[in-house]
């Protein structure tokens, strides 16, 4: 909280309106694309594995469990509703391991380019 200041400062943009303040919650958590799911030689391209920000247990991670995910990334070109911002879709599957990892997959595979960006889990649909 700021000194001397009316009101206080939010990691997140709030709308101010007139005198009261209006926080608008964020609807995903942020993750890391860390690889794919792979044995010592093999690697299977079409599960990735996600580190949730927050989530350190198996058990904190079953709540992401059924979640949207998106990769959101830059094209060079303009589409069709002028923008450049292209989104990949995918699902959070299952665990992986106990350290809060989470396995999912993707409409299209993510390309290996993407491994160490941040992707965004989304908190819906809910399961509760």
């Amino acid at each position: 909280e700021k000194k001397g200041s009316d009101f206080q400062v939010f990691d997140y943009p709030i709308l101010i309106a007139s005198e009261t303040a209006v926080i608008m919650p964020k609807l995903y958590s942020s993750a890391v694309f860390t690889g794919y799911k792979r044995s010592q030689r093999n690697q299977t391209n079409h599960t990735s594995l996600l580190k949730i920000e927050g989530v350190n247990t198996k058990q904190d991670a079953e709540f992401y469990l059924g979640k949207r995910v998106v990769y959101l990334y830059k094209a060079k070109t303009v589409d069709q509703n002028g923008s450049k911002v292209r989104a990949l879709w995918g699902r959070v599957t299952r665990p992986h391991g106990s350290g809060g990892t989470v396995r999912a997959k993707f409409a299209h595979n993510l390309p290996a380019s993407a491994i160490g960006s941040s992707v965004r889990v989304m908190l819906y649909p809910s399961r509760v």
